[in-house]
């Protein structure tokens, strides 16, 4: 048999048929929300390629809306086939949950940012540039601060549309998050609506420097966190052998038999799992914002571009509570004796801090990155309920809680003097008799923040607090009453300074809002006040949704 036989004969017995790669079974119409959204964000790119400079801004907000409000109607349509409750499964091979919380947390995440939204396509603000009416965002965001390009940029009008579709990526990402069913997709969705927002932090008109500043240190924050989490991954990997949620509980809870023998010498050594799923925690409370890992939080939310502030406030806390839920509830439920002390502390500081800090800060944006510290902690007491009503009582709170917030940092916008947004709090002195209704709305969600009755931020304290104490959890809620004392001090010290002092002669005006903010601010109000006089049907939807799907 000559040379090349031989090697032809070893050449067809290489070839043997393949064998079939199993094709993944895919539910699309399940996942129809994330995917309506994610295909809005990639016709907003080509829309940024393709359409004229004057076109992309009303093309950009129609797309964004209507790519919203389709991925919401999405989220009503799986709902109202079951999927909430009898038919929750878990979709796409095990890597994303359809379950209650799921589906309520991406309504709400939908509906948050659709408002959010309308506050970036805001343009009657800022007095027009060279004749040209603009938004918060800079004119170039590739241009050096103050520098020539920057300066032709301005001149010439340009802005910036691009903002559209980062959001849709950065909301995309929201709803895979707290519906990750497996540790790799948890990831994956932390890192997709992680970047846009980066990037969305350094683009404000005004204080550029600032802004890029917030945007370099949420940068490098957020990569250690994510690399927190990547690590902790891995060594839960090391521990159960698996990345899924079930899986991992199984080893947790010694219900597995079988073990893959390349893992056989570190499957169930609980080193791995408590550090491993520390790791996890602590990428996930880092997004929350909880004390220690709240660090990064004031500084972001004043240099970041107003609306933007908004968004990332009430959209990232939805997203990433619910994966701290899930995480917590169906991942590592045997584990609750060594995560409950760990959380019970965490919730105690993070309360304590977030209202006392608040207390010394002169800046509007600062003193709401604080209070949305405080209010972490307020969510924290929920989740270490560890009962169906702590689910649930969560869900709601953050339904109340981003409403609000997006309403109040809706009305940051409007205070502005010749260099931009006025945010420091001596400057809002006597709003309410230059503008009594401006201040009137601030006053409701300030009010809602301290958690004062008939607004939704009592309901949603109230449940919370209901489910820690029914949880065994009586000190947290004792601190938690105390610390919303101490945090009433501060909303209410804003109010009287708005309506009981006198106007300074410079002071800032009250920019007059094109029907987009005054549409966010209204719903704001409007979802305050009915969660607050009529909470009934959305605690008890929220009561539905509260079960895991495991």
């Amino acid at each position: 048999m000559s040379h090349a036989a031989f090697v032809h004969s070893l050449w067809t017995m290489s070839a043997d048929p393949p064998k079939k790669i199993p094709a993944p079974h895919i539910e699309y119409a399940q996942l129809s929300p994330t995917l309506i959204v994610l295909g809005a964000a990639v016709l907003g790119i080509l829309v940024e390629a393709f359409l004229p400079r004057r076109l992309r801004h009303p093309a950009q907000l129609l797309l964004s809306a209507v790519g919203l409000v389709a991925g919401f109607a999405a989220v009503i349509a799986l709902a109202a086939g079951g999927y909430g409750t009898g038919k929750a499964h878990v979709a796409a091979m095990g890597a994303v949950a359809v379950d209650g919380p799921a589906l309520f947390l991406q309504g709400t995440i939908l509906l948050v940012s659709l408002i959010a939204v309308f506050t970036f396509a805001e343009r009657r603000l800022d007095p027009a540039a060279h004749g040209k009416s603009v938004d918060s965002f800079a004119a170039q965001g590739s241009a050096v601060p103050g520098g020539a390009a920057e300066q032709a940029a301005v001149k010439a009008g340009f802005t910036t549309t691009e903002v559209f579709p980062l959001v849709l990526f950065a909301v995309a990402g929201m709803l895979v998050f707290p519906a990750a069913n497996d540790l790799l997709t948890l990831f994956i969705a932390l890192e997709v609506f992680s970047l846009p927002l980066y990037v969305l932090c350094g683009l404000a008109r005004r204080q550029r420097l600032l802004s890029q500043e917030s945007a370099v240190k949420y940068f490098l924050l957020g990569a250690f966190s994510s690399a927190f989490l990547l690590f902790g991954v891995a060594l839960l990997y090391g521990y159960a052998g698996t990345v899924t949620y079930a899986g991992i509980a199984d080893v947790v809870n010694g219900t597995v038999r079988t073990v893959d023998p390349a893992l056989a010498s570190t499957t169930g050594n609980d080193a791995l799992l408590l550090i491993g799923g520390a790791l996890v925690l602590m990428g996930l409370l880092f997004k929350v914002g909880a004390v220690p890992f709240h660090m990064w939080t004031p500084d972001v939310y004043q240099g970041a571009p107003t609306p933007v502030t908004g968004f990332m406030a009430a959209a990232t806390k939805v997203a990433a509570f619910g994966a701290l839920l899930r995480l917590l509830y169906v991942v590592l439920p045997g584990l609750r004796w060594d995560w409950r002390p760990v959380m019970w502390g965490v919730a105690i500081v993070t309360m304590l801090v977030g209202a006392i800090v608040a207390v010394t800060q002169t800046d509007v944006k600062r003193l709401l990155a604080y209070s949305s510290i405080a209010h972490a902690g307020f969510i924290l007491a929920g989740v270490i309920a560890v009962s169906p009503d702590g689910v649930s009582s969560v869900l709601f709170y953050l339904a109340a809680y981003s409403f609000v917030t997006l309403g109040a940092f809706a009305v940051v916008t409007l205070v502005r003097d010749a260099g931009g947004e006025a945010t420091h709090l001596s400057k809002w002195a006597g709003l309410g008799r230059r503008s009594p209704l401006v201040a009137a709305v601030f006053a409701v969600f300030l009010l809602a923040f301290a958690g004062i009755p008939l607004t939704s931020g009592f309901t949603g304290k109230f449940a919370v607090f209901k489910a820690a104490a029914q949880g065994g959890a009586t000190p947290l809620v004792i601190v938690g009453v105390l610390s919303s004392a101490i945090a009433a001090f501060f909303y209410i010290r804003v109010i009287v300074l708005m309506f009981f002092s006198e106007p300074k002669a410079d002071g800032p005006t009250v920019a007059v809002p094109s029907a987009l903010t005054s549409t966010a601010i209204a719903v704001g109000v409007a979802v305050t006040l009915v969660l607050g006089v009529a909470p009934q049907y959305f605690l008890d939807l929220a009561g539905q949704a509260g079960v895991f799907v495991r």
